[in-house]
């Protein structure tokens, strides 16, 4: 019996949501699937949009990177060309002409490192004209002639200028 009423009870229950289900107009389940079609588009516009500025942040990060390592670089070439040629001087001064070519020789490629991580030109051509400058003076050591101390004061001023620069 109780089985009986269970049915009974499952059936009216069947019935009355069907029923309910079908006083439902057709064109209202219509809009509420074109308005989730519509929301599903802009989703999607947005996540595109969202996407495209993601990359375009990566990128720029990216440039902002390499462009502080390309100036760390030249800024280290920098400091270690200026070192040098303080050695240099040193060992001129004590008359170690020999010593003196040899941290000559290293602070001209320390120069010219420093011109291949730079992009200014004008800086490029003032690393070059200095690397030149220090390749004569090399050499003036490296016959066991002294270099006037005027200019090792002069490339000190060339460096620390390119130093200064921001």
């Amino acid at each position: 019996m109780f089985k009986f009423f269970f049915l009974l009870l499952l059936l009216a229950a069947s019935f009355a949501a069907g029923y309910y289900v079908g006083q439902r107009p057709v064109g209202s389940l219509e809009k509420t699937v074109s308005d989730l079609s519509k929301r599903l588009t802009a989703s999607e516009k947005l996540v595109g949009t969202i996407s495209q500025s993601v990359k375009n942040l990566s990128q720029g990060a990216a440039e902002t990177v390499t462009t502080i390592e390309r100036d760390i670089r030249r800024r280290q070439g920098l400091i270690e060309a200026q070192s040098q040629v303080a050695e240099a001087h040193t060992e001129m001064l004590e008359r170690n002409y020999g010593e003196a070519a040899k941290k000559l020789a290293e602070a001209i490629n320390a120069a010219e490192q420093s011109a291949q991580a730079t992009r200014h030109p004008i800086e490029v051509d003032t690393l070059r004209a200095l690397a030149t400058s220090l390749r004569e003076a090399r050499l003036e050591l490296a016959k066991g002639r002294p270099v006037p101390t005027k200019k090792f004061d002069d490339w000190q001023q060339t460096l620390d200028t390119l130093l200064n620069k921001t």
